[in-house]
């Protein structure tokens, strides 16, 4: 036990050594390279930007207590408003479909305003509002997500703490422009904190622990990993493509400064989900991720790996289908990171690959699959295999990506009537459920065998859904949506290719 003490404290001083180096002098506003032979927008750091969350507020006050409905709140509010609630336990889920709405949970002596599913209730916070602000909540026994965003832009979701929420923690899927921070998040059977179909995100100083995934970038762009403490996970932070999803990219992340630590939790999502086939032990997963730069991180005690990068073949995602995909992970960048203790149990594949080597031991780095332009700076200082394509790195740091928010809102997305159903898939469908592939609902092309020439069977599932599979979780009903959208979706789904 004293031994583990005095290793966390070394691990902790070498974190702030590592901080200091990096933010001991002020970001400059140049734009730099990120990525080892291309230039992409970068988001200057210099005082003429100023964050999202610095917008002053300048609307109404609504009080939430004790015995009052958070959703009450909703409908008497307008955009701009502030929406306070005091301590106490409500079980509600919250629609917002209202703009620049804050729920700012208050705190007295020590006790928070909690929201309470009671394992009956599927979300606590559904938001489809731009400029929306949640913060200081704790949240606990959904079976769904403990926040989801549907296609909103412009989000602020900080310092939560959401325990046992079912599927995913926090879950912006389809927005723009958005900053998760100073969440605490544990006992999630998917993704902690899932970043779905998004462009323009920073996810900071963050606490996940006790999860399947920790932090994944999934089919998302320019995105920034900074700061957080992902330990005890199946698989810590994950940066990946699902194929068969509308967005059909990741690139443009940057994995840095992060604490990753000991993931060894066994695997506890859904059988036959993408995230039931990560390896206990792994530390930082990317597959078929383009410009992806991992810096800084201190990755320690992941028994499997501590960072594997992989195609879709030896990832174990199906692309057979899904041909705008492509499955291979392209111009990696692997920068100083502090590797230690990783791979002392590697599992599966990694460690029959091993004894091919003579070794019972997992590497710091596994490379497999295919994929070009990588690189890395000082492969010497790590245990290594699969990298032998692997160039040297043209670039020190990316200190100068202060972030990859927008210093201006984005304008909210613009919907005809004949863009309903496919917007709708892309902000709520989509979360759970890929073409040919599965996430954790039913495949689309399943569906479409199943409600073939028929969507107002399928809008009558949607209201009213009846748990049929065992092998499946049960849907929570969509009862929430227009009779319009519901139809549209409909439709959209029984005409879906990949």
């Amino acid at each position: 036990m004293v031994k583990r003490i005095i290793y966390s404290v070394i691990i902790l001083l070498i974190g702030i050594a590592v901080g200091y180096k990096l933010f001991g002098t002020k970001p400059s506003a140049t734009p730099i390279l990120t990525s080892a032979n291309l230039y992409r927008p970068v988001q200057y750091a210099n005082d003429s930007v100023v964050a999202q969350s610095e917008t002053i507020f300048n609307g109404e006050i609504i009080n939430v207590k004790q015995g009052d409905k958070i959703q009450d709140a909703v409908k008497k509010a307008n955009p701009g408003d502030l929406i306070r609630v005091y301590p106490g336990t409500y079980s509600e889920t919250v629609y917002i479909d209202k703009d620049n709405l804050t729920f700012q949970g208050v705190i007295q002596e020590g006790e928070w305003p909690t929201l309470d599913g009671f394992k009956k209730l599927n979300d606590a916070f559904l938001y489809s509002g731009n400029g929306i602000r949640i913060e200081n909540f704790k949240i606990t026994n959904y079976k769904g997500n403990g926040i989801m965003g549907q296609a909103g832009n412009n989000f602020i979701i900080r310092n939560n703490w959401i325990v046992d929420t079912g599927v995913y923690g926090i879950f912006p899927q389809y927005g723009k422009n958005g900053l998760v921070e100073h969440n605490v998040l544990t006992g999630i059977e998917d993704a902690a904190i899932y970043i779905g179909m998004c462009d323009n995100i920073d996810v900071k100083h963050n606490e996940v622990f006790g999860n399947v995934a920790g932090i994944e970038i999934e089919n998302s762009r320019h995105c920034l990993v900074e700061s957080n403490y992902a330990y005890d996970n199946t698989g810590g932070i994950l940066a990946f493509i699902t194929p068969g999803l509308p967005i059909k990219t990741t690139f443009d992340v940057i994995i840095r400064n992060n604490f990753v630590l000991n993931n060894n939790h066994e695997n506890f999502g859904a059988p036959g989900s993408i995230v039931s086939g990560i390896p206990p032990g792994t530390g930082i997963l990317i597959m078929a991720a383009d410009d992806v730069i991992v810096e800084n991180n201190i990755i320690s005690g992941n028994n499997n790996a501590g960072i594997i990068i992989t195609d879709f073949e030896n990832g174990g995602a199906k692309a057979a289908n899904d041909p705008e995909s492509d499955p291979n992970p392209d111009r990696i960048v692997l920068l100083d990171n502090f590797m230690t203790n990783n791979g002392n149990e590697p599992v599966g594949e990694l460690k029959a690959l091993m004894m091919t080597q003579l070794s019972k031991k997992g590497p710091d780095i596994l490379a497999i699959g295919k994929g070009e332009g990588s690189a890395i700076r000082d492969r010497k200082r790590y245990r290594t295999f699969g990298l032998g394509h692997y160039g040297m790195a043209t670039i020190t740091d990316t200190k100068n990506v202060f972030t990859f928010t927008l210093p201006e809102p984005v304008e909210p997305k613009q919907i005809t009537t004949e863009q309903l159903g496919e917007f709708t898939f892309y902000g709520i469908c989509s979360g759970c459920h890929a073409y040919d592939t599965r996430l954790i609902g039913v495949p689309v092309n399943v569906i479409q065998m199943i409600y073939k020439n028929n969507p107002e069977k399928m809008v009558e599932y949607m209201d009213n859904p009846k748990n049929l599979r065992d092998d499946y979780p049960e849907m929570p009903p969509q009862d929430y949506l227009s009779e319009e959208a519901k139809l549209a979706v409909a439709k959209y789904i029984l005409t879906m290719k990949n």
